[in-house]
């Protein structure tokens, strides 16, 4: 499993969503003038990633499922 490229990209992709949720989170956290600039763009960008981590892991699922 771990040479197959498909499953790193998956990963890569899930700890994106990671990322950019954690930096949202912060950003929340913190508050102040940054979070109302940002926080609508980041919650988009995090949305956009889980899309594409979801495709993905579902991709990965279809393509390397017992049955194929």
């Amino acid at each position: 499993m771990t040479n197959d490229p498909l499953f790193w990209l998956m990963s890569l992709s899930v700890l994106i969503v990671l990322g950019i949720l954690m930096w949202g989170i912060g950003s929340f956290g913190k508050g102040g003038e940054y979070n109302r600039q940002h926080a609508n763009k980041i919650m988009r960008w995090r949305i956009a990633a889980q899309l594409f981590a979801v495709a993905m892991i579902v991709l990965f699922v279809y393509l390397r499922g017992e049955g194929s």
